[in-house]
């Protein structure tokens, strides 16, 4: 040992070749799955996640976690926010080996993944075919927010692979064999998607894997004080509006779309529940108001508040009108954070959402894999005008 230290130059070989074996460990031979979460907001970005994670576990690749992408008010570029802001990764790896975007790009990037290696996948071509160099592009990084979203880690691709006529669904054939013969990760350690390899909505086998999908704790804090301190004793109802204009609008079209957004999670993912109305995408005072009274009476622990969660109207003077008899407080939190409120919401004693809205079908999924009780306005709908209803 004292002969070690006296030779400076062997020291620094010996360091060397100790944190390239760390380094070596630190690599997945199987390969790794980067992709933008590049379409919607979080409610979508998070059915993309589900069916991304679940498609690495088919290919047998690390999942890189891509940061979530938020579009914030007067900003012309998206905003990307690290994926372990809102969530535990440590809960995901008992289910699938997975690593964030961060640490990839610091500590395995620069091994196996230089700029001159950095190819975009994407299934065709994308852009308007005016020159024959677009022709031959995925164009990963044009438009927002893919070029913010790349740019985050200095990213730039030197060429494009179009993986098509290759899919996402890895459950009812043998696609991960042909993804393994046609990318075998000796050649090709990195599969960088343009967008996210996986459906939206989610496709049904996939959905269970939000168990491991666990809120940081510091959103769990945050939720967990405002249920402590903001709501009253007792047992709550979490309700979730979606009412905004361009909610108002998409409504309009819900006839021509039986399968708009996320309505499999109460119609079936073939309709065979139903057919999706417009009672249900943007349901009137009237029917909110009773199913809340419904499902008051209907609560084993009587509930003492009401919590509500919106992109627009939270309907508290209507609500607090409405429910003067049922002796429940109504609550929102202010100011309005997303994340924290699904949180909220998860932990509901009953819930109630919107059945084509995929904000409410993260909750949905979360107080599924809880056991936890759901409803979804105007879901099912009534039979007729004469059926025997709920006295009010």
């Amino acid at each position: 040992m004292a002969s070690l230290l006296k030779d400076p130059l062997l020291v620094f070989f010996s360091v060397f070749a100790f944190m390239s074996c760390v380094n070596t460990t630190l690599i997945d031979g199987s390969g790794y799955i980067l992709y933008c979460p590049c379409m919607g907001r979080f409610g979508n970005q998070a059915d993309h996640f589900l069916g991304s994670l679940g498609f690495a576990k088919g290919l047998n690749r690390t999942l890189v976690l891509p940061p979530w992408v938020e579009y914030r008010y007067g900003q012309p570029r998206s905003t990307q926010v690290p994926f372990d802001t809102y969530f535990n990764v440590k809960a995901l790896q008992e289910f699938h080996r997975v690593i964030t975007m961060e640490m990839f790009m610091k500590d395995i990037a620069p091994l196996i993944w230089p700029p001159e290696k950095r190819i975009s996948f994407c299934y065709t071509a994308r852009g308007n075919g005016e020159n024959d160099e677009v022709e031959k592009s995925c164009s990963a990084k044009e438009g927002n927010p893919f070029g913010p979203f790349w740019d985050t880690f200095n990213i730039d691709f030197v060429g494009s692979e179009f993986y098509g006529p290759l899919h996402y669904d890895i459950h009812h054939s043998d696609m991960a064999a042909h993804w393994e013969e046609r990318y075998p990760p000796e050649k090709w350690p990195v599969l960088a998607f343009t967008g996210a390899p996986a459906s939206f909505p989610v496709q049904l086998e996939n959905r269970d894997l939000h168990k491991y999908l666990m809120w940081s704790d510091s959103i769990q804090k945050k939720a967990k004080y405002f249920i402590k301190n903001k709501l009253p004793k007792g047992a709550f109802v979490g309700l979730h509006m979606r009412n905004g204009i361009d909610w108002v609008r998409a409504c309009e079209h819900i006839n021509h779309s039986p399968s708009l957004f996320s309505a499999p999670q109460c119609l079936g993912y073939r309709n065979e529940r139903g057919k999706a109305t417009h009672e249900m995408c943007f349901p009137s005072k009237d029917t909110i108001i009773k199913q809340i009274k419904r499902h008051l009476r209907k609560l084993t622990d009587k509930a003492t508040s009401i919590f509500v969660a919106s992109d627009s109207n939270h309907m508290i003077s209507d609500l607090q009108e409405a429910l003067k008899r049922q002796e429940v407080s109504v609550h929102r939190l202010e100011p309005s954070n997303p994340h924290v409120e699904l949180a909220i919401l998860g932990q509901a004693n009953l819930f109630i959402g919107n059945c084509i809205s995929s904000f409410t079908a993260f909750a949905k999924r979360e107080r599924d894999a809880r056991g936890l009780p759901s409803a979804f306005w105007g879901f099912p709908p009534e039979r007729s005008a004469n059926s025997k209803h709920d006295e009010l």
